[in-house]
């Protein structure tokens, strides 16, 4: 394998967020309104390339975003988190994407997604940065960009011998000939049900749905339980990740900031036992902030509340 560059580089979706939180989510044809507002930069590979830079990883994204005032601003907040952006591209026709979340005071959230310059990334764009997907410690794709594009990158790593993370969502079927170059995948309730047909809500389904995802070539599965907690399960063992409780104002960014917190803790040579209570913690911290961006943990408060928890058992 080449001399390492990186720790992680991330295939994915970067775009606006424009979120507004209330007193309730709004049902069908309903207008409810709101307390709060923010735009900020956001998206799946933008989020879970922040996250891992603020936990002390060296990160690369591939990306696209538009040649707009909404792509400079991404940019120049990826130079302040200290992530690299000569791979992510300037898209000459679509638009910067962006997404609507609407949030309740318990953290439940509904989102719809304009993707735009995000789904025109490519094959081509993904093979023009081979040299970073090469000389990785990890990988981490998702599929806000086309699924043939994911695999690509899925199987630069694979072919380098890179661990290969994926974060099935949003959520589609997926082939098996996909799923066994993937080291780990990560889905959570809905993305388990659409790729396995298990409905997920709790550690027993959660793990039927990981037997599963092993059976079909995944090395290690880490499947959201629902309420309860995480599940990390593979051929010799597992890792049970209960809810740690916290006071939760917003999930948006959670699932990103736990695989990148465990991607980052795996390429800095931890084991899945320490990996797992690790990408756990930052998933808490979290939610504890309105807005994805703004919530992603740094690596201090991710280990303070480690050691909080470790105190407690």
């Amino acid at each position: 394998m080449p001399e390492t560059n990186w720790d992680l580089v991330v295939v994915g979706g970067a775009y606006i967020d424009y979120v507004v939180r209330g007193e309730r989510l709004p049902e069908q044809g309903e207008t409810v309104v709101g307390d709060d507002f923010l735009m900020t930069p956001g998206g799946k590979g933008a989020n879970q390339a922040v996250a891992a830079a603020r936990l002390g990883a060296r990160v690369a994204l591939v990306a696209r975003v538009g040649q707009d005032k909404q792509g400079d601003e991404i940019i120049a907040s990826f130079k302040d988190e200290h992530v690299d952006t000569r791979y992510i591209v300037r898209d000459k026709q679509a638009s910067t994407g962006m997404s609507l979340i609407q949030v309740n005071p318990h953290g439940r959230k509904q989102m719809m997604v304009a993707l735009g310059a995000c789904h025109n990334l490519t094959v081509a764009d993904v093979q023009a940065a081979h040299e970073a997907l090469q000389t990785t410690r990890c990988l981490l794709t998702q599929l806000e960009v086309p699924l043939p594009v994911a695999r690509a990158g899925v199987q630069i790593g694979y072919e380098a011998g890179v661990r290969v993370l994926f974060d099935p969502a949003p959520p589609v079927p997926l082939p098996d000939e996909l799923l066994s170059m993937v080291d780990i995948i990560k889905p959570d309730t809905k993305e388990a049900q659409v790729i396995t047909g298990v409905a997920v809500s709790d550690r027993e389904s959660a793990s039927e749905a990981a037997r599963q995802l092993l059976a079909r070539g995944v090395k290690i599965a880490a499947v959201q339980a629902g309420e309860q907690g995480d599940l990390l399960l593979w051929r010799n063992g597992e890792c049970w990740l209960p809810r740690i409780p916290v006071k939760s104002v917003d999930a948006t960014g959670a699932g990103d900031t736990f695989v990148a917190a465990l991607a980052v803790a795996l390429a800095q040579g931890h084991n899945l036992n320490e990996a797992g209570p690790f990408a756990s913690a930052a998933a808490a911290l979290a939610t504890t902030k309105f807005g994805a961006r703004p919530a992603l943990p740094r690596r201090e408060e991710v280990l303070a509340l480690c050691s909080q928890q470790a105190a407690r058992r």
